[in-house]
């Protein structure tokens, strides 16, 4: 691996790897920006113990000190969800950071990186962020869809969050060339409802169809990530004529605020929770917990190929 002595692998994720495992990454920044303590902290480890349950080994990843840090223990994991002025880290952030020892969370395009430079090929989130409503005139679009057009990294998500304009999103993901599959649905699925009507262009019912998706790409050469959209449990979902109006009622907040860039996201999710009083967050770690179930089962197969 390049860069060694900016990067620190925990013992045990290395173990796996070294020993052909399956691994799952998680993400950070659900844990520096996306939820309020102690919840946060709860939520990670949460995620960690239901990958481990699931028969693989689960690594979050984040910046520490200037360190790529790939797989956290529980203390690391405390000191991220009570830490405070922390960055939110993206790929344009990962160089900067390294170099002025700085900590952070990193997002889906900063998590698939490290990832990738681990030789981790399964990461488990939330939901992937996307072209912003009103992106056509702002241009505000994730880096987390250039980033799966180019890094082989598979991501599980409950679609792409639905603050956003999904089916702008659905039209980047197929101009960069990534693959969409629908685990057990034809529709791409909204963050806090299953179904936003969109179709997906393939549909997979059983993780080992999915390993086999992906171990086709991989092997032709077709560099580049899967984005595995898997619904939230209808038990779990919220309905989707409250969301929309709540998230309209948040973006209304939000330019009245003057709020731009990074700090979009994490004002939205907040005020959603607010508008929805905590039940956004409740289907959040619902969901979340529900892909990292997935992601590891996925995992599992595909080393079995």
């Amino acid at each position: 691996m390049k860069n060694q002595k900016k990067v620190k692998i925990n013992k045990k994720v290395m173990k796996a790897l070294s020993s052909g495992q399956p691994v799952v990454a998680l993400e950070s920044t659900i844990i520096t920006h996306g939820m309020p303590y102690p919840k946060n902290l709860e939520t990670a480890l949460t995620l960690e113990e239901t990958i481990s349950r699931e028969g693989a080994v689960p690594a979050t990843i984040a910046v520490i000190e200037g360190r790529l840090r790939i797989g956290l223990d529980e203390k690391e994991l405390e000191e991220l969800a009570r830490g405070t002025g922390l960055q939110k880290i993206s790929r344009r952030d990962l160089a900067p950071a390294v170099a002025q020892g700085r900590s952070g969370g990193t997002t889906v395009s900063g998590t698939m990186i490290l990832a990738e430079m681990a030789g981790i090929k399964f990461f488990a989130t939330g939901g992937i962020g996307g072209v912003h409503r009103g992106g056509e005139k702002s241009m505000d679009v994730s880096a987390d869809l250039l980033e799966l057009g180019q890094t082989s990294v598979a991501v599980i998500s409950a679609g792409a969050k639905a603050i956003l304009d999904l089916p702008r999103t659905l039209e980047v993901l197929e101009t960069h060339g990534v693959p969409v599959i629908g685990y057990r649905t034809d529709e791409f699925p909204a963050f806090y409802y299953s179904r936003s009507g969109l179709p997906v262009p393939v549909r997979a019912d059983r993780p080992r169809d999915i390993a086999r998706i992906l171990e086709a790409k991989w092997s032709l050469g077709l560099a580049g990530g899967v984005l595995i959209a898997n619904p939230i449990p209808e038990k779990d979902s919220l309905p989707a004529g409250e969301v929309e109006r709540a998230i309209v009622r948040a973006l209304e907040e939000a330019s009245r605020r003057e709020i731009a860039g990074a700090k979009v996201t994490p004002f939205l999710l907040a005020a959603m929770e607010e508008l929805t009083e905590g039940r956004s967050l409740t289907a959040n770690v619902a969901l979340v917990r529900n892909n990292a179930r997935l992601a590891a089962r996925i995992a599992r197969e595909y080393t079995r190929l």
